[in-house]
């Protein structure tokens, strides 16, 4: 897999889906892994179809790819013959599959909801868990043709591991149901399930936001996923090939999982308007996100949001500086085209030209390259317009240029043609007016950190207009902060508000069990925003009161009578002391 060598279409061990249905006369050849959509159990043809292209292909001929892509799509090249740039194909659902997989998801909700706990939560987590480790690599191998380099598709692969991991499946059981005794009551709080949820994930990180998404399937609920059509294919591999097969072993109802590709846009209208649809999940940029959240409470439904995050790394005057800068260096991964990435840096006036020296040293390290290559971070940037405007409104703010600040090849050679960016620091002086930078006050996508350096101050002051500055974010994704001292430590962690997780002296994006992976508030969660456990935000609480036998009157009237049983206890105890 490693040292860089041409890879060519995804291999039947990797993906051999069944197809079922009439094929058009244009099949590709074979071993090209072909999807339809996912309905009732069923694949499900269609008239049309998105092609998926090698990343390594975009790298060659960005415009030749493209072109391709576009050409078999509209149906103005046949699909015979197919050249090795193409290594899938997914099938394109019209309105009617649309709906069909929503329908099938309600027939499923209620039977579903049905199983017991330790079905849909024990039972499905340990065998999901199971398939994902046993195919650990073939996933890695499909999120690289995707385009992810290689090291962060492990790393993608780690974080659904915890996800399903034992400690996490232990902890959404502790969450789902808790139980009383009281007298001859059976007294439970319990979450209940929403009914049909649906998910729109990222077009930059489909395969681990679908996984993410599963967990709603173990409180109970029916899943409709539509896989994006700039990057179906992970999607529809793991949840066709691993996540599906573990339901049916289950005898979960078919219709529990629904998988279709499409346009966002008439997509989530279809399920705004159907009336069998209960929650929404949505991921995509803030300004959007928030309108579908007007549109999706205008029509009775869930809005789950997953949008921008602005992540702030605090870094203190006693932090380990080496293993601070380490962490920080997380911000270039993926060219900053990641949500949950350090997007900006706070740092003690005392340390700053220490750290940013050691961040220069460490982002010179982080090279690009193709996706399947062992070490590499950067991934193209095939617009980086914005990149360069934001660049030049921090500068004109009175920012200072560290490194980087230019386009590269592969090679990592610097050429204004280039669709590499190089990792670019930028010293920004003062906490006070560092939101008049663009940089810091806006959610980049791209590889470009802002370091503050605050003003001096007392350590006192300085603390406290570190906490402030964090919970004044507009975005709330994750926040992360460096220190040793155990007061400042706690300072931090009982004051920071803003956020859905926050890491103390840790890497800034590496999943842990038990703490969620995405959620937040602000313009990343919108009005309803936190911490993301799928299978919490998708059900609700219920209180449950059993009991063999109470006399009703005694209910309604008994707890007064026994106040005043007590209280003349009391009162005659009171007395006989006197």
């Amino acid at each position: 897999m490693g040292n860089g060598e041409r890879r060519g279409c995804v291999s039947s061990e990797i993906a051999t889906p069944s197809v079922s249905g009439k094929e058009d006369s244009g099949a590709p050849r074979p071993e090209v892994p072909t999807y339809l959509s996912l309905i009732d159990g069923k694949n499900v043809p269609s008239g049309s179809w998105v092609y998926v292209v090698d990343s390594d292909a975009l790298l060659d001929d960005a415009f030749s790819t493209l072109t391709l892509k576009r050409k078999l799509e509209s149906g103005r090249m046949s699909a015979e013959n197919l050249p090795a740039t193409i290594v899938g194909r997914v099938a394109r659902a019209d309105r009617q599959t649309t709906d069909l997989a929503v329908e099938a998801a309600a027939a499923a909700a209620g039977p579903w909801s049905a199983f017991p706990p330790e079905v849909r939560i024990e039972r499905f987590g340990a065998l999901l868990y199971r398939r994902l480790v046993e195919q650990a690599d073939q996933i890695t191998e499909v999120l690289v043709r995707e385009g992810h380099p290689l090291a962060l598709a492990r790393w993608q692969v780690s974080g659904a591991l915890e996800v399903f991991g034992p400690e996490s499946l232990g902890f959404y059981r502790s969450q789902m149901l808790q139980e009383y005794r009281r007298g001859e009551r059976t007294i439970s709080v319990r979450r209940r399930p929403d009914g049909v949820v649906c998910l729109n994930p990222p077009q930059n990180a489909p395969l681990s936001s679908a996984l993410l998404g599963v967990t709603a399937i173990m409180a109970g609920n029916a899943l409709v996923v539509r896989a994006p059509r700039s990057a179906p294919l992970g999607a529809m591999y793991v949840l066709q090939e691993v996540v599906a097969p573990v339901l049916a072993e289950l005898g979960a109802p078919p219709g529990t999982l629904g998988v279709v590709c499409g346009d966002p846009a008439p997509m989530l209208d279809a399920w705004l308007e159907s009336p069998l649809v209960d929650d929404i999940m949505y991921f995509g940029s803030s300004e959007n996100g928030m309108r579908f959240q007007e549109r999706c409470i205008a029509a009775g439904k869930k809005p789950i949001l997953e949008l921008a995050g602005n992540d702030i790394v605090l870094v203190w005057k006693d932090a380990d500086l080496d293993l601070a800068a380490e962490a920080i260096t997380e911000s270039f991964y993926g060219s900053g085209q990641l949500c949950m990435i350090p997007n900006q840096v706070v740092a003690h006036p005392e340390i700053a030209d220490h750290l940013i020296a050691l961040l220069a040293e460490k982002a010179g390290r982080i090279r690009p390259g193709r996706s399947s290559q062992e070490g590499v971070l950067l991934t193209p940037v095939l617009r980086n317009e914005k990149f360069f405007s934001c660049l030049r409104d921090a500068l004109d703010h009175g920012a200072e240029l560290v490194c980087g600040g230019h386009a590269m090849q592969e090679d990592g050679s610097r050429d204004t043609a280039g669709i590499f960016l190089e990792p670019t620091v930028v010293k920004v002086r003062g906490l006070a007016g560092a939101r008049e930078v663009q940089a810091v006050r806006e959610e980049t996508f791209f590889p470009l950190l802002p370091v503050i350096v605050a003003e001096p101050a007392p350590d006192e002051v300085l603390l406290e207009r570190f906490i402030d500055f964090v919970n004044s974010n507009a975005y709330g994704l994750r926040n992360s902060a460096w220190a040793r001292d155990p007061e400042v430590v706690d300072r931090i962690v009982t004051r920071i508000t803003q956020g859905g997780l926050l890491k103390v002296n840790d890497s800034h994006i590496g999943f842990l069990p038990y703490l969620p992976t995405h959620g937040g508030t602000g313009l990343t969660g919108g009005v309803f925003g936190e911490a993301n456990y799928p299978i919490l935000r998708t059900s609700h609480i219920q209180g449950v009161s059993v009991s063999t036998g109470t006399r009703p009157s005694e209910a309604v009237f008994g707890a007064w009578k026994a106040l005043q049983a007590a209280a003349a206890a009391e009162a005659e105890a009171a007395a006989a002391e006197h």
